[in-house]
């Protein structure tokens, strides 16, 4: 009889997270899949055409079944944000009060907000199912940061909450070595924290150099930035850069090709034209991330960044592993792991995080070599992938977590 996993996460297909694949694989490897998710709404703010509160509640994709259980949308404030997790949450509670589902496992994808750990937490303790947690995001610490609240009652409000996830989870995954040991610093059993790095989609691979109509054909130097485009990842250091960037006398103009959407796109946009960069940007809409790749192949350089502060440090973003998947040379603005993993793979030039100075520098240095040097930095970059990101052993592993094969040998 197949065992049945139970995934809660409040963004699923067909919204792009990671989490799609990783259901998919798990469908593939022989599990059936139930996955409790919202109304999609992911990052526009609106739901999807086609889907609402009366549509498309169940459907599958891939062999996974899918249960959208009713929320507000994001919207384009501070307020529909707190009322889309807050319906997440309430919904939530109710469904696992009727739910019949009767799983093996449950696994929440926890990218922020971490109250959508709590239906999943809940359905486990009703249910006596082991649950598992994997984290993207820290809370408190990322609520602190990106809403600025510093009220100390709300914050130990919101860390009590997390406090009581974290103990009513059978085990506890995270995305970087530095999550392990702050979880860890919350009181929770170093045993019961694991590091399970991301991995990439299998669409995500190197191509060979190719040409795009998005994408002027020029002698520019092309770098793209590909996702999200939100407050925590520091995009604002693109135009003070592009600014130092255009005083100097380069060997080719430099051109930042952006694809993607989310809140913080206006603002990147309207600072680009008060700088007088506008020639050196290119936004591209968001595309679907089987295209990517594609994307990847018509630049020269993929470009990251993460805000300056403690939290941002500990955080590897999952752009990471797509770019490393692709075999493209990287341009990061970070500190901590990510600065790590771009210079232990000698994959590209990291500069630190928000030193707009420092970036350009980068830029200049990466811009500044041959294409058998950019060849070489690429071929780098997969096999740093390869070796630390395999998505076939990463499952593997998880197979024997759900098996307590490997808390045994641990």
């Amino acid at each position: 009889m197949k065992k049945h996993i139970l995934v809660i996460a409040q963004y699923f297909y067909p919204e792009q997270f990671r989490i799609n694949d990783i259901c998919t694989e798990w469908v593939k490897r022989g599990y059936k899949v139930t996955v409790i998710t919202g109304i999609p709404n992911y990052p526009q703010g609106k739901y999807y055409p086609g889907y609402g509160l009366f549509k498309k509640r169940k459907e599958t994709y891939k062999g996974i079944e899918i249960i959208r259980i009713p929320l507000i949308p994001r919207g384009s404030n501070s307020i529909m944000l707190a009322l889309n997790y807050l319906s997440f949450v309430v919904s939530g509670f109710f469904w696992k009060v009727f739910t019949k589902i009767k799983a093996d496992y449950v696994f929440i994808f926890e990218v922020s907000p971490m109250t959508q750990a709590l239906p999943g937490v809940w359905y486990a303790k009703r249910r006596k199912t082991p649950c598992y947690l994997y984290v993207q995001d820290l809370w408190p610490e990322n609520v602190e940061i990106i809403t600025g609240i510093t009220n100390k009652k709300f914050i130990g409000s919101i860390g009590k909450m997390v406090d009581y996830i974290y103990a009513k989870c059978t085990m506890i995954f995270t995305t970087s070595i530095s999550f392990v040991d702050s979880i860890e610093k919350r009181g929770v059993q170093r045993e019961k924290i694991q590091y399970w790095p991301q991995y990439a989609e299998d669409f995500y691979f190197p191509l060979e150099k190719t040409r795009i109509d998005e994408i002027p054909n020029d002698n520019n130097f092309n770098i793209i930035f590909a996702g999200n485009i939100g407050n925590a990842q520091g995009l604002d250091i693109l135009p003070k850069t592009a600014v130092l960037l255009k005083k100097n006398k380069l060997n080719r103009n430099i051109r930042f090709n952006i694809v993607g959407e989310g809140r913080y796109k206006e603002t990147l946009e309207e600072l680009v034209n008060t700088r007088s960069v506008s020639h050196m940007f290119n936004f591209i809409p968001r595309q679907p991330a089987n295209c990517i790749p594609k994307f990847m192949a018509a630049n020269d350089a993929a470009f990251l960044c993460l805000t300056d502060g403690d939290l941002f440090s500990m955080t590897i973003p999952a752009k990471l592993q797509s770019y490393m998947a692709c075999g493209i040379p990287i341009i990061a603005s970070a500190n901590g792991e990510t600065y790590k993993i771009i210079t232990e793979s000698k994959a590209g030039v990291c500069a630190p995080a928000g030193d707009a100075e420092k970036l350009a520098e980068a830029i200049i240095e990466l811009s500044s070599k041959s294409f058998d040097e950019l060849k070489q930095l690429a071929v780098k970059s997969r096999e740093y992938y390869d070796k630390n990101f395999n998505k076939q052993e990463l499952l593997y592993k998880m197979d024997r977590y759900f098996d307590n094969k490997e808390i045994l040998e641990d």
